[in-house]
């Protein structure tokens, strides 16, 4: 996947998350507690090393029976695409910004909604192109489906970390629609990519992303990862965060009133400091 020269992915970096639902426009228009940003901090910082073998790492993961799916709510995981990295973008726009190529965007969003571009789609080996509006061509996978997190521990979660783990870009890839649906909450052990040579890939990022927030995995589901990590010694996990070189983890600034003092203002959304707050009229340009 190539790296975004302007958008950080990071959850290490956060100060405050967007809670709403993907808007229109694909920004966010709204800030959470920071209880979500702490959450996705921790979680970071629990995160295995990038590069460490994937089957070491699994080794090191609770076996347990499957927790009761009784309770389960998409809901319990936020409204739906958030902003975690504070760029302006909710993260179903930043996952495709990363995964596809040739992408081009919305004008007037800053580089922010993507609107075309091709996906080398990991699950099929498919060459899929994406059109903002088709409904049917690409997902947002989350790899550790929500409803078997739910099932291997995050039903004891609180909602900020729940939404934290549903935004993580570790968890998450741009996938073929059809193939996604086909997972829907399924585990290693009842479901693995078509494509053979994905697998491995498959297989590290979700045990990274179960050592990263503590989720436990059921004795088939363990022995599934095991096999598949088994046909590919040393393959490395995934790395827990995906910071380009220069990228600003400035937090906000308080008003318009300090980015002038700052001698930042105006400011445009993805700008360092730059906060939904000061943009009164979403124009996408604040403290004019």
């Amino acid at each position: 996947m190539k790296p975004r020269p302007t958008r950080s992915l990071a959850l290490a970096a956060l100060a405050v998350l967007a809670t709403v639902a993907c808007q229109p426009a694909g920004t966010s228009t709204a800030s959470a507690p920071d209880a979500v940003s702490e959450a996705a901090t921790r979680a970071s910082a629990s995160a295995p090393a990038a590069g460490r073998p994937a089957a070491e790492v699994l080794a090191t993961l609770a076996v347990k029976g499957r927790a009761p799916q009784t309770g389960y709510d998409r809901d319990d995981f936020g409204p739906g695409w958030t902003d975690p990295d504070r760029n302006g973008c909710d993260t179903r726009n930043d996952v495709l910004a990363r995964d596809l190529t040739g992408e081009t965007f919305q004008r007037g969003t800053h580089d922010c909604v993507v609107v075309r571009g091709t996906l080398a789609d990991p699950y099929t080996a498919r060459t899929i192109e994406f059109v903002k509006g088709d409904g049917s061509s690409v997902d947002i996978d989350h790899v550790v489906a929500l409803g078997n997190s739910w099932q291997t521990g995050s039903f004891a979660w609180d909602d900020a970390r729940r939404t934290a783990f549903a935004n993580d870009p570790l968890n998450l890839l741009a996938v073929d629609s059809s193939a996604n649906r086909q997972k829907g909450d399924a585990d290693a052990a009842t479901w693995l990519p078509p494509n053979r040579a994905a697998r491995c890939g498959y297989a590290a990022r979700q045990v990274a992303v179960k050592a990263a927030y503590g989720l436990w995995v059921t004795r088939a589901e363990h022995d599934a990862l095991q096999r598949v990590l088994g046909t590919c010694p040393g393959e490395p996990v995934p790395a827990p965060v995906d910071v380009p070189a220069g990228t600003s983890t400035q937090q906000p600034y308080p008003d318009c009133a300090a980015a002038r003092a700052a001698g930042a203002a105006p400011l445009h959304r993805g700008d360092p400091g730059w906060s939904d707050a000061m943009d009164g009229d979403g124009d996408g340009t604040a403290c004019e």
